[in-house]
């Protein structure tokens, strides 16, 4: 068993936060972007602030 330390990490756009591989992304773990399915919804409908 590895230690959860020594897996890779990647930081989520939408919210900031570091998150890590899990073993269901193993096939897709270059595809993945966003940490949660919320921040995968949330995306596109952040809401740009103009003056």
């Amino acid at each position: 068993m590895k230690n959860k330390n020594d897996l890779p990490q990647k930081l989520c756009p939408v919210c900031g936060r570091p998150f890590r591989w899990r073993k269901k992304w193993e096939r897709c773990w270059e595809e993945v972007r966003y940490c949660s399915q919320r921040c995968r919804s949330r995306r596109t409908s952040t809401p740009t602030t103009t003056p």
